[in-house]
């Protein structure tokens, strides 16, 4: 699975740490949106409007809460359990979502650019 993330985003950047310690399987793999990889599976999942987090699972695109909820689904210490929110319909999850997204920036902050991974993480880079 490939976890599509905003590089320069420091809400993101944490998301992206936060998985990893979470991901005991090593199942997720990452990419920036501005990276080579990121712009060619954005294009090839014809998604040239996201701007956030999307996850890639078996050539099936998720995007906005739906993504961040997939996600959960394969993370360890109970966090699979927010999962039990998708009985909520997405028109009502994805505003919080697309709110919290519009804001990242101002309550989270931005780096000039992308993180670079350590040793250990690299593998887990496109």
């Amino acid at each position: 699975m490939i976890i599509l993330f905003d590089g320069v985003c420091n809400l993101c950047n944490s998301s992206v740490q936060f998985i990893i310690k979470r991901d005991p399987k090593k199942q997720f793999f990452f990419a920036s949106l501005q990276s080579e990889v990121g712009k060619s599976l954005l294009e090839k999942h014809h998604l040239s409007d996201v701007d956030s987090v999307v996850l890639i699972k078996k050539n099936k695109r998720y995007i906005e809460s739906d993504a961040a909820l997939e996600i959960c689904r394969y993370l360890s210490n109970g966090w699979k359990l927010l999962t039990i929110l998708k009985i909520i319909p997405s028109f009502l999850r994805d505003p919080l979502y697309r709110y919290i997204a519009r804001n990242r920036y101002k309550w989270f902050g931005k780096r000039e650019s992308c993180m670079l991974p350590t040793e250990e993480m690299k593998k887990r880079f496109l």
